[in-house]
């Protein structure tokens, strides 16, 4: 039996970048045809929704330009998906994301312990994000640093690093917060703290629990964004490379034992190459091979901040809003291999603790240029 099929005009939400929309019904599939004037070479975002007086808009499409007309198709169901009725394009990143960071698409992953070998509390979809590649280096740190007391910022913390390309260390929780502050305004992008609930006054200064703009600039990863990049798009490995659930000195900055069955350095304790020059026995930012999202020293060189600590399973989760505790993870130059596993949560540091090892990284939500 032939297919009827018929051209719908739709009504358009978005700015005038839109120039063409048509919905083809074919039996009990919809086709949804829209194009846009576009940037070449700009990941471009299609939003849909049925009604703009529900909250939210759902993404539906994702391609990146090549000329300055974009096409993206959409299907759905008859039968068990809604109609569309309003489209938006939301121009993202350049292709391949900002510079120094990688992707972590969205996705499900699993969270937690799978060795039977952990703490209690490691047992445990999120949305695309994109991560710093390396530890934030000395040379960044001092760069943002120095923009930030320029432009009413102040720092508790000075911040050492071994050398420039070294990963910064010695920097507290908060400092780590107000310098993401910092380096999102100086490239102009929306901050993500704040020191009041409605989100006005920007976090500079101070020791406190900011609140958060989750869909703004730059911030620490929340726990469940930090094992999805450490993992590399696997589940169920030990560390960050999933071609073994073994660690050696040729993979990861850390100290090697013998006591630990998937220790199998042959080289124990401190990484040799990196005792040279004295101490922190930093290595320089990406020594060792990325994982499967392109990310650097996931596990080993120094401990990364995230968020507040909480003692329950976390899937997913932003964290707690409150709490004193802080959480370090993928362990660093000093830690044994057990402390670099990637379900591995250190918790009970104060926002205030620093230490020779104690270093971050950055993400940022792909809707905050």
């Amino acid at each position: 039996m032939a297919m009827m099929s018929s051209a719908i005009t739709l009504p358009v939400a978005a700015q005038p970048q839109i120039v063409s929309l048509t919905c083809i019904t074919s039996g009990l599939t919809r086709i949804y045809s829209v194009t846009a004037i576009v940037t070449p070479g700009i990941i471009h975002r299609l939003d849909a929704s049925i009604n703009l007086a529900l909250p939210g808009w759902l993404e539906v499409g994702r391609a990146t330009s090549t000329g300055s007309l974009l096409k993206i198709d959409v299907t759905n169901s008859i039968a068990t998906d809604p109609r569309y009725r309003f489209f938006r394009f939301v121009a993202e990143f350049p292709a391949g994301g900002p510079a120094g960071m990688g992707l972590i698409p969205a996705g499900t992953f699993q969270m937690g312990d799978t060795f039977n070998e952990g703490e209690p509390d490691e047992l445990p979809v999120h949305s695309a994000f994109y991560m710093d590649k390396y530890e934030v280096t000395k040379a960044l740190w001092v760069g943002v640093k120095a923009w930030g007391a320029g432009n009413g910022y102040g720092f508790d913390s000075a911040g050492e690093g071994k050398a420039a390309d070294h990963p910064v260390h010695t920097v507290r929780w908060n400092d780590a917060v107000k310098w993401c502050n910092a380096r999102s305004q100086r490239e102009g992008r929306v901050p993500a703290y704040y020191t009041d609930a409605a989100l006005t006054q920007v976090y500079k200064t101070g020791q406190v629990v900011p609140y958060v703009k989750w869909a703004a600039g730059y911030r620490l990863p929340t726990e469940a964004e930090w094992e999805e990049a450490a993992r590399g798009g696997t589940s169920g490995h030990r560390f960050p490379w999933s071609d073994a659930n073994t660690i050696t000195h040729s993979r990861a900055n850390y100290y090697s034992d013998s006591s630990y069955s998937y220790d199998i350095s042959p080289t124990l304790e401190f990484q040799p190459a990196n005792t040279v020059g004295g101490f922190p026995f930093t290595s320089p930012v990406g020594s060792f091979a990325a994982n499967g999202y392109g990310l650097y020293d996931m596990a080993g060189n120094v401990w990364e901040w995230y968020g507040l600590y909480s003692d329950a399973s976390q899937i997913d989760s932003r964290g707690p809003t409150s709490g004193l505790s802080r959480v370090v993870r993928g362990g660093s130059w000093g830690s044994y291999a057990f402390l670099c596993r990637s379900a591995l949560r250190y918790d009970g540091y104060a926002p205030v603790s620093k230490g020779f090892d104690y270093g971050f990284r950055c993400v940022l939500p792909p809707g905050s240029l």
